[in-house]
């Protein structure tokens, strides 16, 4: 006998569970082909242009944008750019635009591969280009196909993006992140002194994404209110990520800073702190300068790369900090292994392996660093950039997906960290739309998931 719901409808809500999963098992076997690819150019949020992307199939539009950074890698995959001079300064993504409408499209139409085919439809793209940075169609152009891609594919199973994303990954063990926010801003990132790029805040000790955005948001409006008393008005302006720019020079500065605002918002022992140095940016003749912003800083003053390893062992001391990104250049392999092998803290690479499998190995068999920063544009394909991940955790290392410095309203890193369940994003502040938009999917996801919600907290490093 059916067991049936107080108001009686329990059977009609049993039929209709049914009627939907045997919609979904059809949709699943119907071939669905790609209707259509149409890209245009777009404006990221530092008002330089992008490439978005429209894919439409039975079900509908499928949107992906593409992300731009600022501090880049040599060895990242090509972004391409017009260089045509007195257009965008130089910044248009016509060539990518087109590369997109009248070479990928009309050849990925006629290959007829179903949506779902996430790798097949990669790698058809990577063959059409067939360098190995991407530079003859552009990153730009293959990543926002293959950003769309995934969204439709994720359509035609008829789950959420995050889910499909998991499958891909043979991931099964679903984790929510913690957010890394950067609430403060130097580097190629802002206009004051500060050397190193990125100062952020860890709510390891939250017990839900939700409270984790709750303390993130107070505590960076403490630290909006600190930085007002000390510097005034003017230096609560915020960078190109949302976090503030105080006109300081002193990297450890930043630090106390936020360990005030920290205590301020009551959450000693709960929020750790993390960096981003971008290091490559300031690395001249083989020392590194951290007065690089002063046309006229002083040759005997920048640092050696044993000396500068002092300077974050110090850090590392005095500040509750989990997680540095960056410390050295993208070539300083030796200074990278030396630090990492002095700490048991994250060592992120960025710059260092800019999510390509051939740096990753570089750098595992090197041991430079313990945690890969996972950026879809520096690779340039969904499939590349899961196996990135992978290929990560096999070797015993964390990996934190990254937005860029030039972002747009696109939410899929939100469902990418999601759906392989590395345990940490970092996205920006709790500022700026382009930023938010990721941590309020987040959010939308938690909800979705109700009681089998979990967060990954003190494991972020290794959630799964």
């Amino acid at each position: 006998m059916e067991e049936k719901c107080g108001d009686g409808r329990g059977s009609k809500v049993k039929k209709k569970e049914s009627s939907n999963e045997a919609k979904m098992w059809i949709r699943h076997l119907v071939r669905m082909p790609i209707k259509s690819i149409k890209a245009r150019q777009i404006f990221d949020s530092r008002g330089n242009p992008t490439v978005e992307v429209d894919l439409i199939t039975e079900l509908g539009l499928f949107r992906a944008a593409v992300p731009s950074g600022a501090s880049t890698g040599v060895h990242e995959a090509l972004e391409l750019r017009d260089n045509v001079k007195g257009e965008y300064h130089g910044k248009g993504v016509r060539t990518a635009v087109n590369n997109i409408n009248d070479i990928i499209a009309p050849e990925l139409l006629k290959k007829n591969i179903e949506v779902t085919e996430q790798k097949e439809i990669d790698t058809f793209m990577l063959g059409l280009d067939g360098t190995e940075n991407k530079s003859k169609l552009g990153a730009n152009a293959i990543l926002g196909v293959s950003l769309a891609v995934a969204k439709a594919g994720a359509a035609k199973k008829g789950v959420p993006l995050y889910k499909h994303l998991a499958d891909l990954a043979g991931n099964t063990n679903i984790v929510l992140p913690v957010p890394a926010f950067n609430v403060i801003n130097g580097g190629s990132h802002a206009g004051n002194k500060l050397a190193m790029q990125e100062f952020m805040i860890f709510p390891t000790g939250a017990s839900t994404f939700s409270e984790a955005m709750r303390m993130g948001s107070e505590v960076y409006h403490h630290l909006k209110k600190i930085i007002k008393e000390k510097f005034g008005l003017d230096s609560t302006a915020v960078g190109d990520e949302g976090g503030f720019a105080p006109n300081i020079l002193n990297n450890k500065d930043a630090l106390y800073l936020i360990q005030d605002a920290i205590q301020k918002a009551g959450y000693t022992g709960k929020i750790d702190i993390g960096m981003d140095v971008a290091a490559s940016e300031f690395y001249k003749d083989g020392k590194y300068d951290l007065d690089f912003k002063n046309p006229n800083s002083n040759a005997a003053d920048y640092l050696a790369s044993d000396k500068l390893g002092d300077l974050y062992l110090e850090f590392i001391k005095d500040f509750p900090m989990v997680s540095i990104e960056d410390p050295f250049d993208q070539d300083d392999w030796d200074a990278w292994t030396n630090l990492t092998s002095k700490t048991p803290i994250q060592i992120v690479g960025d710059d260092l392996t800019v999510t390509n499998p051939k740096r990753i190995a570089m750098a595992v068999e090197k041991k430079s660093c313990n945690c890969l920063l996972l950026k879809v544009n520096q690779i340039g394909s969904v499939t590349e950039s899961i196996e990135a991940h992978l290929l990560a955790k096999s070797n015993g290392w964390g990996t934190m997906v990254s937005h860029r410095s030039g972002e747009t309203e696109d939410t899929f890193i939100a469902d990418l960290v999601v759906g392989l369940s590395t345990g940490q994003i970092k996205t920006g502040a709790p500022c700026r739309s382009e930023r938010l938009a990721k941590y309020n999917q987040i959010l939308r996801i938690e909800e979705e998931l109700g009681a089998a919600a979990k967060y990954a907290g003190k494991n972020f490093r290794r959630p799964v």
